[in-house]
């Protein structure tokens, strides 16, 4: 299992590439791995059957007793069965479904197939905390494919509205399973439901945990959601909230049943909402126009059921329960699918507009017609199985006397009224012809895009007369669960009561379907206040409000006065802290060598003058001193890593600064008053007051011995000699992964807030220009001005000048230099970059190899590596840049953070824990002694990221705002709002 799902991750990672080459013949080639799953799965099913499920474990965080362990029994095989084989079929589907031209195509494919993989983990997993995990990632994975249409606002809204409440259920489901584990002393899921945990945890936690199924499985209140969610393409309804997402709340009532079906907390939520569920989804469906929406709202209603019936808690009610699971999968995907081909061939889902599909379209018709019936619950099709074997389980624990047998056999024969009438509406909207609508036209669609949903239809004919088969699976599951007398699965039971029921609803259906008026009357009369989508909206709104409030209250006064006020909670915190402090140090050591406060006293000196000068680059040039003064205390204090890393920050963070400072006055534009100048220089003195005196305290507070004495036994058992490397990229190399993550987070914002319409690709190339002779004419200024400035060239042929300048001839020190303004220019500046830029990559390049065992490493080299490209950018501008780094800074940044996390999941391959190093040592003549790690690579990742960063701060901060000013400076009127008006005032 954890075999198949490194598989998952791994085609889904490839699949934007696959795409690249195949287009979207790319479905049908990622198709097979759930296919192959599927295959896999059944070979294993004997087993299964026999009593003995499939059982893989690797320790994951031993200290937590968390593994990554994965269970394959009858009901995880049945969930694991649908979730790859209807997958499948909807990922052929889209083959025929997307044209080649569909936007985000090869992401759509890798996000559908890596939904596959998750649930699969989901439904197999048998850690609580593993599961979470999967279940989390299905909420941000079907955020994303809900939001596959970027553009459109309904879509980018529901995607949000489906995340936020799935996620808050989950968080509180994560309070639950945390509860759970304690009490329980053991994450393992089937260990749990196998010695349940009672009393007031029990009731807590389960009450917590089924929260966050219900808002997973769409559950009222939280059913607005999935209707929503139809702004997805239909592929993803017909998957994520017919066969796969949703059903992961019903997956975990039906898994957590055997153990905790008779707390008291159960029932009223299970068999409470799954009921009112069933009735209110049954009801909004009938008042319904879009055929998709139909459907959704009729999925909110199955699910209630499904959530109803296999949390009853009853051997009977779970085989019936399972059952209609399977079969609602089968008739609901069929059902989106052929919503999908309709809305292809018609252009449109309201059937209002449609009429007479049913005899244009008759294999379609005929598959939906199937589809439909089984909903309906009509023989000889799987969901007439199912439903009989609910209402038999049901009214048998009703005339037992159970009071929960009674509200849910009533449900279920209301709930089952109305879904009659709305599959009755849905049929008839969509195929039927109407005589006040004119014959829908019809696109041509090819013949392929029916063989999924004829073959989930097929499916549910099949497996109605072929129970006998299919039931061992299923009531493997539901012999795990105490009372009832051995029912059987069947097509026929003869005459019964559930026979009786049935036809009753048949009846009752009827009538709503002949009285189809009057119901749309009652249902307009039902007030809007009982909306639950209405009060999430209202909710939202009033958070929003409250923000804006909070936000217009704290930092009316801007940065400055934001600024003041987290201070000030700083110095009330901790200066609280300090006053109340008991242990303070019992003596003051002023210095440990002379040269120490001399240092300490001109970065201090700098600081002050820092705010005090009303200059901008004056003020970062002196942050900087102190910045390099934290360099010479670092080097001199015998830490050469620490003071390296921070030369090189140093300088890249005065040129960032400068690169933003461009585009800003010279001066502050807020000068304070006398009082707002007293109160700020306050607030700075006590706040450097209170983080000296917790300097101060921190320093003498330690009572326990150092664990430094203990690294360089572990520095050399990691085969590297410099501890503070090995640190970062073996011993805590977690800590360094989420560092990187967050520099790729930081590019990403810096990259977000500059570019408007987009940031793929690189810096601006010189092939870019817009005709080669403009690469000899600065792109600021016209050719006049330079022949007035250097007259002699005037005399050089355009042509032959513009090749030798686009070759980086003799006649220039850098290829883009020509393409400044002469008075941008520098040749000794050009000379300099030219002749130190390669040195510096190969010594960037050196700090990273040697960073095992001497001062330097993958942060050290990135830096220097990025203020070589700084060097190339500043001499030479943009072009230069894309000269210099002709690579997108997007896929640096992605490959380097790959790499890293990739030695986490290598490791697991090989049955080894996340970021267990291994080595490789050889003996290479020349070179002598090679040792090479799995830290080696992550360090290389580390350099990418770097790398990349940088390159991503100078495309943006850099060519990004030189293109904008020069287009500033070539139309200066367009950036002007008040031009035309100038032009029109008398003079």
């Amino acid at each position: 299992m954890i075999f198949c799902l490194a598989l998952f991750g791994t085609l889904a990672l490839v699949t934007p590439l696959l795409t690249r080459l195949l287009g979207r013949r790319v479905f049908a080639v990622i198709a097979l791995l759930p296919a192959a799953v599927f295959v896999l799965l059944l070979t294993w099913m004997p087993g299964v059957l026999a009593g003995t499920p499939v059982v893989e474990t690797v320790a994951w965080i031993p200290a937590l007793d968390i593994a990554l362990s994965f269970r394959l029994d009858a009901l995880a095989l049945l969930l694991a069965l649908i979730v790859t084989g209807v997958g499948a079929l909807v990922l052929l589907y889209c083959m025929n479904y997307f044209a080649d031209d569909e936007p985000a195509l090869g992401r759509f494919a890798a996000l559908l197939l890596a939904f596959a993989g998750v649930m699969f983990g989901l439904v197999t997993a048998d850690d609580v905390f593993v599961m979470f995990t999967f279940w989390e990632a299905t909420s941000v994975l079907s955020y994303l494919l809900i939001g596959h249409y970027t553009g459109r606002k309904e879509s980018r809204g529901a995607a949000l509205q489906a995340l936020t409440v799935t996620t808050f259920g989950g968080l509180a489901m994560l309070v639950g399973l945390v509860i759970l584990s304690v009490e329980g002393g053991t994450t393992g899921l089937a260990e749990l439901v196998a010695n349940p945990v009672t009393g007031a945890a029990g009731e807590w936690a389960i009450a917590l945990v089924l929260l966050g199924a219900v808002s997973k499985s769409a559950l009222v209140p939280f059913h607005f959601w999935l209707p929503a969610a139809m702004a997805a393409p239909t592929p993803v309804s017909a998957y994520l909230h017919a066969a796969a997402m949703v059903k992961a709340g019903v997956y975990l009532v039906a898994r957590l049943a055997p153990g905790y079906a008779e707390l008291e907390v159960w029932h009223p939520i299970v068999i409470g909402l799954g009921g009112l569920t069933m009735l209110v989804g049954g009801w909004r469906a009938l008042r319904q126009y879009d055929l998709k929406l139909l459907l959704a709202y009729g999925t909110v209603s199955q699910l209630g059921f499904l959530v109803m019936v296999t949390g009853f808690g009853t051997r009977d009610a779970a085989l019936a329960g399972v059952a209609l699971l399977l079969a609602h999968a089968l008739f609901k995907a069929t059902l989106f699918l052929v919503v999908g081909i309709v809305d292809h061939a018609a252009g449109t889902r309201d059937w209002r507009k449609l009429s007479g599909l049913g005899r244009r379209m008759p294999v379609i018709a005929a598959i939906a017609f199937v589809a439909a019936a089984s909903m309906a619950g009509l023989p000889p099709l799987l969901g007439f199985v199912a439903k009989e074997a609910v209402f038999t389980a049901e009214l048998d624990a009703a005339l037992a006397g159970d009071a929960w047998g009674w509200i849910a056999l009533v449900a279920a024969f209301l709930g089952s009224v109305l879904t009659v009438a709305y599959t009755v509406r849905f049929v008839w909207g969509a195929f039927f012809t109407k005589a006040d609508v004119p014959s829908t036209p019809l696109h041509r669609e090819s013949p392929a895009i029916g063989v999924a949903p004829a073959l989930l239809a097929g499916a549910s004919v099949v497996f109605a007369f072929a129970v006998p088969l299919i039931e061992p699976l299923l009531a493997a599951y539901a012999d795990e669960l105490p009372g009832g007398h051995e029912y059987h699965l069947a097509l026929w039971h003869g005459l019964e009561p559930a026979l009786a029921l049935s036809a009753a609803v048949f009846a009752l259906a009827a009538l709503l379907v002949w009285g189809r008026q009057q119901v749309a009357r009652m249902q307009a009369a039902v007030p809007p206040a009982l909306d639950s989508a209405r009060g999430y909206l209202g909710i939202v709104s009033v958070v929003d409000r409250l923000a804006a409030r909070v936000t217009t209250a704290f930092q009316v006064r801007g940065l400055a006065g934001y600024l003041a006020i987290i201070v000030v909670v700083f110095i009330g915190g901790l200066g609280t802290a300090a006053i109340l402090n008991e242990s303070w140090p019992d003596g003051v050591r002023l210095w440990d060598y002379p040269a120490q406060p001399f240092i300490a006293f001109i970065m201090a000196i700098a600081a002050v003058a820092a705010a005090i000068v009303r200059r901008r680059v004056t003020s970062v040039l002196l942050v900087g001193v102190t910045g390099y003064g934290l360099v010479l205390l670092f080097g001199m204090s015998g830490a050469p890593d620490l003071a390296l890393t921070q030369a090189l920050v140093e300088t890249i963070t005065i040129v960032v600064f400068v690169l933003v400072l461009r585009r800003l006055p010279k001066q502050s534009a807020v000068h304070p008053t006398a009082v707002g100048r007293a109160t700020r220089t306050v607030i700075g003195v006590l706040a450097g007051l209170v983080m000296g005196v917790i300097g101060f305290v921190a320093l003498g507070a330690r009572v326990e011995p150092t664990i430094a004495e203990g690294l360089p036994a572990l520095s050399l058992e990691a085969h590297g000699k410099n501890i503070v490397n090995v640190m970062l990229v073996d011993i805590r190399a977690w800590d360094t992964l989420g560092e990187i993550s967050v520099l790729v987070a930081v590019a990403t914002g810096v990259a977000s807030l500059i570019f408007v319409s987009g940031r793929t690709g690189g810096a601006p190339r010189l092939d870019e220009l817009p005709d080669r002779r403009n690469r000899l004419q600065p792109v600021l200024e016209p050719a006049s001005s330079i022949r007035a400035a250097k007259p002699r060239l005037a005399e050089v042929d355009d042509e032959t000048d513009a090749a030798a300048e686009a070759h980086g001839s003799r006649q220039t020190w850098l290829l883009a230099g020509r393409t400044l303004s002469p008075r941008n220019r520098s040749i000794l500046i050009e000379v300099l970059v030219r002749l130190l830029f390669h040195p510096a990559i190969i010594v960037s390049v050196y700090l990273l190899f040697v960073g095992h065992n001497a001062p330097g490493g993958g942060f050290a080299g990135g830096l220097l590596a990025g203020l070589a490209l700084v060097a190339r950018y500043l001499a030479g501008g943009r072009y230069e840049l894309g000269e210099a780094a002709p690579v997108d800074a997007g896929h640096l940044l992605g490959t380097g953070l790959l790499l890293a996390a990739g030695t986490a999941a290598s490791s697991l391959l090989f049955g080894l824990t996340a970021f267990e190093s291994t080595w490789f040592e050889a003996d290479v003549p020349v070179l002598g002694h090679l040792s090479i790690g799995t830290s080696t690579l992550f360090d290389i990742g580390v350099y990418l990221v770097v790398v990349g960063l940088v390159l991503d701060i100078l495309r943006s901060l850099g060519a990004e705002v030189d293109r904008h000013q020069e287009e500033v400076e070539a139309d200066p009127e367009a950036s002007d709002p008040t031009a035309a008006d100038r032009e029109g005032a008398p003079a």
